[in-house]
C-alpha cells in the first residue's frame, strides 16, 4: 500500500463522517417538523456506509498486496427509519387530528447526540491516522539528509 493511498483511505473517511455529522444536524433541525413536501412528518435519515475497493482482509493475504486496489469508505445511501412517529396530545396544533393528537418526527434527540459523538470521534480518528502518516513522510525524508 503506498503513502498516497493511505492518505485517500483516511480522507475518504473523513469526507464519509462528515456527511453523516450533516445528516445527523439534518434531523436534529427538523426534530418539530409536522409537515414536508411528501406530506406528513419529517422521517429520520441515516447513512448506510459501504467499503470502496478490494479490500478483503483475506484475499489481500492470499494474494499480492499490490495487485489490489485499496479503497476506503463511502456514503452507499441514505434511508429513512421506518419506526413510527410520535403521538403528541395537542389539539390547538394545525397538523392535530380529530382526536387532538399530532403526528410528530420519529427523531430521538439522545440517540442523535450518540450518534453525532460517535461521528465526531471516528473523525478525530481519521485525523489523527491523517496526521501521523504526515509526520512519517516528514521523518522518512528527513533520514535522506
Amino acid at each position: 500500500m503506498s503513502f498516497l493511498q493511505s492518505l485517500n483511505i483516511s480522507g475518504s473517511g473523513l469526507t464519509a463522517q462528515k456527511f453523516r455529522m450533516d445528516i445527523i444536524a439534518e434531523n436534529i433541525a427538523n426534530i418539530d417538523t409536522t409537515r414536508t413536501e411528501a406530506g406528513g412528518p419529517y422521517r429520520r435519515k441515516m447513512i448506510v456506509l459501504s467499503s470502496t475497493g478490494s479490500n478483503n482482509f483475506k484475499n489481500m493475504l492470499i494474494n499480492n498486496l499490490d495487485e489490489h486496489k485499496v479503497g476506503g469508505v463511502e456514503v452507499s445511501d441514505i434511508v429513512e427509519d421506518q419506526s413510527e412517529f410520535k403521538l403528541v396530545y395537542n389539539p390547538e396544533h394545525p397538523d392535530a387530528d380529530e382526536n387532538g393528537y399530532v403526528n410528530m418526527p420519529n427523531v430521538d434527540s439522545l440517540k442523535e447526540t450518540v450518534d453525532m459523538m460517535e461521528a465526531y470521534r471516528a473523525y478525530q480518528a481519521n485525523v489523527t491516522a491523517l496526521n501521523t502518516m504526515k509526520q512519517m513522510a516528514s521523518k522518512a525524508l528527513e533520514i535522506g539528509r
